[in-house]
């Protein structure tokens, strides 16, 4: 009876202390360093992956976690992103297909005829937040009119990172403010929050964000108004794609298809897949290819052997395989993310940011910061969303403060951070599918490092933070959610 009382007391858990839940977090940043920085290797799978074991190590030695709990942690986390997973993989075998089909080719065909680098980027951004705002979705939004905008800015000769910022800032916008959105439905059930509350008290921090990105966006694209656009290729470019291409607005109908499948809240995993099936119709019947082909450029990819490197590079593309990367960066932040929740180290870091927080300020700060954290540890918006999401609310209870603000930072930070993170499930996506090389977009995503700051702002001025009223029961909105978050 005595050794089975010892062995309870050697298996019960113990709370992990700030210095312990750093330890995985420093080597993650030491050997991050290493890889990207030193060695300039570009790619954090393996630091990701080792930080998880060194996390597990010390969860299993200084907190008495078994690895089957572990294991169950990181099965856990990763089940949350196989959606997204699924979702990388049928994006690469529609770009493949599409590429074949004419479909991309089409859409830059046109998009070469009406826009100019003058206002190309302003007109990126506006594009995206509307298409995004219309499905709830960044990523169709980049996978469809983004690969297509980003082809036409590149022919316009307009820098690839300023492209992308742009199209990666419209699209967000929009995702963030879309009640489609996941995030946007995320973030208000988390904090408590009504979900057209929540999206109206996002407004404030929203529209001043896109108004000043779309004056950087304006002011940047003026530098391409003075140059001599090369209209010699680019008619070369047309002429080469009415060669290898049947182009026709009706090629248009399918990525039309796609964007009405999403309003109407067909999900995404078997509405892409279906996208993807009529392209390769499309493909048979405009462009005559063979099955064979086309099965080959669903898992391989397009591509493009005009002869011209220009060219060849603007027209392939695609490919199941093409986002294998993406896939295991992915899992490796997963596996990490995982560890770090189920031993409570992510817990205990957000906590030790939430003592410092005496003021309103403070807490929205803590907040912004929190999220930023999360998704830099952890590689996951979601977890960016639901942790603090957790932690926060009864703060903000106690504070008086309304659900919607906690809701609105959740969103201004752990949705608008998660692009920025190269090795996050969502920076993997947009770099493989824009074409982008890691950080080097960054500094263009103009909305979604200025709409953080400008919340911050608004939390220390006080502006737009609404107050519950005196006579309701601070841990009310707190409670209501208690069945969500467990």
């Amino acid at each position: 009876m005595e050794g089975k009382k010892m062995e309870k007391v050697k298996k019960e858990k113990k709370e992990a202390t700030l210095l312990i839940a750093m330890i995985p977090v420093l080597f993650l940043a030491v050997s991050l360093i290493l890889t990207l920085v030193v060695y300039k290797l570009g790619e954090p799978h393996i630091p990701l992956i080792t930080s998880a074991m060194v996390a597990a190590a010390v969860a299993m030695y200084f907190l008495n976690y078994s690895w089957e709990e572990i294991e169950e942690g990181i099965v856990e986390t990763i089940k949350m992103s196989m959606g997204a997973i699924i979702i990388i993989l049928i994006i690469g075998i529609l770009v493949g297909i599409w590429i074949k089909a004419g479909i991309i080719p089409t859409m830059v065909y046109y998009g070469l005829q009406v826009l100019s680098p003058q206002y190309f980027l302003v007109a990126a951004f506006i594009i995206c937040a509307v298409v995004s705002v219309a499905t709830g979705s960044s990523w169709s939004t980049v996978a469809t009119v983004g690969i297509a905008l980003m082809s036409i800015g590149t022919a316009l000769g307009i820098s690839v990172p300023i492209i992308g910022g742009a199209i990666i800032s419209g699209s967000y916008l929009g995702d963030k403010i879309s009640p489609l959105s996941d995030t946007t439905n995320l973030a208000p059930a988390m904090a408590g929050a009504n979900l057209f509350d929540h999206i109206r008290h996002m407004l404030y921090t929203t529209l001043p964000s896109a108004v000043i990105s779309i004056i950087l966006f304006w002011i940047i694209g003026m530098r391409y108004a003075g140059g001599e656009l090369d209209t010699v290729a680019i008619n070369n470019l047309l002429d080469t794609m009415k060669d290898m291409f049947y182009i026709s607005p009706i090629l248009l109908l399918v990525p039309c298809m796609v964007i009405g499948m999403v309003i109407f809240r067909i999900p995404a995993i078997p509405g892409l897949f279906f996208a993807s099936v009529v392209g390769l119709f499309f493909a048979v019947i405009f462009q005559g290819a063979g099955l064979k082909d086309l099965i080959d450029i669903a898992n391989n990819g397009f591509t493009s052997f005009t002869g011209d490197p220009a060219i060849d590079e603007l027209l392939t593309g695609g490919g199941m395989q093409s986002m294998m990367w993406t896939t295991s960066l992915t899992l490796c932040a997963m596996i990490f993310g995982g560890v770090m929740e189920k031993t409570g180290m992510l817990n205990v870091i957000a906590c030790r940011i939430l003592e410092r927080a005496k003021t309103d300020g403070q807490l929205i700060l803590a907040t912004l910061i929190s999220c930023y954290g999360i998704v830099f540890i952890a590689g996951d918006q979601y977890l960016s969303i639901v942790i603090p999401g957790r932690m926060y609310k009864d703060a903000y209870a106690q504070r008086r403060l309304h659900p919607k603000n906690l809701s609105r930072a959740l969103e201004d930070a752990g949705t608008l951070a998660s692009p920025l993170v190269p090795w996050s499930s969502c920076g993997a996506y947009m770099m493989i599918t824009l074409g982008l090389a890691p950080w080097a977009y960054v500094p263009y995503c103009f909305l979604n490092y200025i709409n953080p700051i400008i919340s911050a702002i608004y939390g220390f001025t006080g502006f737009s933070i609404e107050k519950l009223p005196e006579d309701t029961n601070a841990f009310e909105s707190s409670d209501s959610v208690g069945e969500l978050v467990g």
